[in-house]
């Protein structure tokens, strides 16, 4: 019983949402396999079938559910379910199920109308109508990916115990291994990367709701910061032309009002950081933090004059004690107290007078 119970007590710690879809992935997968295994030649009812999967809509988002090969299904055991139940502790099951939906949905649905396009314009249905079959979950790898760019950047990875990278390069590497494999003819589901990697950015970027936080009492959505603009995915010399490109597409979504509007984008037409989004309130607390450790140092430092801290705030010496004030230059000089035992007297002026009266007093 002890060994039985400690399985089970980690499924039943596994978020809801993570632990139907990976069941869902291992009996999709399962059950297509027990089909070839009997000799069916075409599953249009499980798999995206250009051609076919038009009569059988389901297929646009179950299609996910079906790893055709063994390498594949073994991946995505590995990344997958791990991958959503970190986000769906983080962000909650809805908005897991609707990133899932979202990203395969409509990842699948470009793949769809790109093969129609190439039939339309080759003739070729065999190829690309009947030949071709979307499924997995590569679309969805590569969202997560994509996600974890946006919480975690800067964490790094190690890849088969040789590769050591941080996370924000993961997507791209990614990208590239796809667009190779579509190059030398592995369109399908290879492809199906570049949607996905495009449609999670835009979700992620304009769609998803931040459910734990608030601006001026109204849900806010999306992360509109700089360091998750479409730009910073690519190098510097195409920055120019991509900004003119993604600020003409929002301002015209925004005017018909495809995307959720937040404050910043009603007043300027271009992207803004949300005021409170998760990652605002991590710069502000990081700000925040900043300035009371500068300010602790400089509380701390030696006594010295009055500079300014770089946080403004003027710290100020201790005041000296006072000097005694010097004679009026008009008064009338004081008879000397000390006399000569030759009784010669001195003359002094009265600076002396007063340096030596000083010292007679304090000995005294």
């Amino acid at each position: 019983m002890a060994m039985l119970s400690s399985p089970l007590t980690f499924i039943s710690s596994v978020p809801v949402v993570t632990r139907l879809f990976t069941a869902a992935t291992i009996v999709g997968s399962l059950f297509y396999a027990w089909l070839k295994w009997q000799g069916v030649e075409s599953t249009p009812y499980l798999t995206l079938i250009p051609g076919s999967s038009v009569f059988y809509p389901w297929t646009f988002v179950t299609s996910a559910v079906v790893e055709t090969s063994i390498p594949e299904f073994i991946g995505t055991l590995i990344f997958v379910p791990a991958s959503l139940r970190y986000l769906e502790r983080l962000w909650g099951s809805i908005e897991t199920v609707k990133f899932i939906v979202a990203v395969v949905g409509f990842s699948n649905i470009i793949g769809f109308g790109f093969n129609w396009i190439e039939f339309i314009a080759t003739r070729n249905a065999d190829m690309f109508l009947y030949g071709m079959e979307y499924h997995g979950q590569m679309s969805l790898q590569i969202a997560i990916l994509v996600a974890f760019t946006q919480l975690i950047p800067e964490h790094q990875v190690q890849l088969m115990g040789v590769i050591k990278t941080r996370v924000k390069n993961l997507p791209m590497a990614y990208l590239t291994v796809s667009t190779v494999m579509t190059f030398l003819g592995f369109q399908c589901p290879w492809i199906i990367i570049q949607f996905g990697w495009f449609v999670g950015w835009i979700y992620l970027r304009f769609y998803k709701k931040n459910t734990s936080e608030t601006v001026g009492g109204t849900d806010s959505y999306g992360d509109r910061s700089e360091t998750f603009s479409l730009i910073s995915w690519f190098p510097p010399f195409v920055h120019t032309p991509l900004s003119m490109l993604g600020n003409f597409v929002f301002y015209w979504a925004n005017r018909f009002h495809l995307i959720p509007a937040s404050h910043g984008d009603l007043e300027s037409g271009t992207y803004s950081q949300v005021p409170g989004s998760a990652r605002a309130e991590a710069e502000r607390r990081r700000a925040m933090a900043l300035k009371a450790l500068d300010q602790r140092l400089a509380n701390n430092a030696s006594p010295g004059p009055s500079s300014a801290t770089p946080n403004g705030v003027a710290t100020q010496s201790p005041r000296p004690p006072p000097i005694a004030a010097a004679p009026r230059p008009d008064a009338p000089a004081m008879p000397s107290a000390a006399v000569a035992p030759n009784n010669h007297v001195t003359k002094k002026s009265v600076g002396e007078v007063d340096v030596g009266e000083s010292e007679n007093s304090d000995s005294r």
